[in-house]
């Protein structure tokens, strides 16, 4: 939420009158996001705090932070994310976009689940969750998620690694999704491609115009264009009760073959467990 997208997100749910907790690696940044929506809108209620999505400790650690404050929780928005990164592996010896995009995001969502719950419930306000995957999600593995070897450097490629994880990011909203409303929960999961625009998530990524080309989606948009789908998916009255579902441009659209099936999706959620709970005991 301190930069690109996730800025002009946080300022639009600003202008709406919501309390926007922005969390983010690099604390000056955020700063900077707050000052910015700030000038922009004075009685905006924003606060930052600390979360590095590729370590499972600083989530854990970010999400005792945020519950201590005794907020309310409507709109959980996963956005941060890193893009066409060479090989690394994260602090916690996981691939680092997998890591970062994928894994961090869903242990933060199972964590502040609880709190959106006691929300959805006191308040009656319908809870949301949204997911920034990608049009990337097309282009991936050729099992989809490389579950025996996620952690393999060989046959990596960043692009595919990439497009893996926004293809995470799918299954994962749409598995959270059947999983609350199979508990009856007033909260809905959807996942949306932003749009190509330019952002600080490019910074690793030197072939980044040929390999957009590849897309037949592929439209250039300003930041307030890129984050429109994700401010309409959080705040639009007319999607109340809509999950399960994948947005482009403002509209449902029907993302990859992989990304739809929903066994994957399983094997993936239980997947992020057993990953999560071998680092934890780690």
């Amino acid at each position: 939420g301190a930069s690109g997208i996730g800025l002009e997100t946080a300022r639009v749910l600003a202008l709406r009158k919501a309390h926007v907790i922005i969390a983010a690696r690099n604390m000056e940044s955020a700063k900077e996001a707050k000052q910015l929506i700030l000038e922009d809108n004075e009685s905006a209620r924003v606060d930052t705090m600390k979360l590095d999505l590729c370590s499972i400790k600083s989530v854990r650690s970010f999400v005792e932070n945020f519950l201590a404050l005794n907020l309310p929780l409507n709109i959980l928005i996963n956005n941060a994310g890193v893009m066409f990164c060479p090989f690394q592996l994260s602090q916690d010896g996981i691939e680092m976009q997998f890591a970062t995009n994928h894994l961090g995001h869903f242990l933060l969502t199972n964590l502040l689940l609880d709190k959106m719950k006691q929300t959805a419930k006191s308040t009656g306000i319908e809870g949301r969750i949204i997911n920034l995957s990608s049009i990337a999600h097309t282009y991936t593995y050729e099992e989809g998620i490389r579950l025996d070897n996620i952690n393999d450097q060989i046959g990596y490629s960043d692009k595919k690694a990439y497009g893996q994880s926004k293809l995470a990011n799918i299954l994962h909203s749409n598995e959270l999704s059947r999983r609350l409303k199979e508990e009856g929960v007033n909260i809905t999961a959807n996942s949306v491609h932003p749009g190509v625009i330019m952002t600080p998530l490019m910074r690793h990524s030197s072939l980044l115009m040929n390999f957009l080309k590849m897309f037949t989606f592929f439209i250039w948009k300003n930041v307030p264009q890129g984050a429109a789908t994700t401010c309409y998916v959080a705040l639009h009255p007319s999607l109340k009760g809509v999950t399960g579902k994948y947005f482009l441009d403002c509209n449902e659209f029907e993302p990859s073959a992989f990304a739809t099936n929903g066994l994957l999706g399983r094997k993936l959620w239980d997947f992020s467990n057993k990953l999560i709970n071998s680092i934890s005991k780690a």
